[in-house]
């Protein structure tokens, strides 16, 4: 059986970066469903109670998929910048799935 490998990472961002913020997302999103057929879900959820927090849920097919997340160069490129939008230190938790 294979164990899928899920995060789900809190992002609150400077609301003066936040619309590039969204910008760098849909490109990393985009990428990731182009280049990672092994990324199962890569969503951007924005809080409809405050504009700024945001929500991003990924799931891969399994370990590797997300090990090759990790390492993929897009990702090496877009995630500073990224970073940089937030205004505190993003929160990520894992999750496996079974089934």
């Amino acid at each position: 059986m294979t164990i899928a490998r899920s995060f789900i990472a809190r992002l609150l961002v400077k609301p003066e970066r936040r619309e590039n913020f969204i910008a760098l997302q849909t490109e990393l999103q985009a990428l990731v469903f182009k280049h990672e057929p092994d990324a199962l879900v890569y969503e951007l959820l924005q809080s409809d109670d405050d504009p700024n927090l945001f929500h991003c849920v990924a799931t891969f097919r399994d370990q590797a998929a997300f090990d090759h997340h990790m390492h993929i160069d897009f990702h090496d490129r877009l995630v500073p910048p990224i970073l940089d939008c937030l205004a505190e230190d993003m929160q990520v938790s894992f999750h496996s799935s079974h089934g």
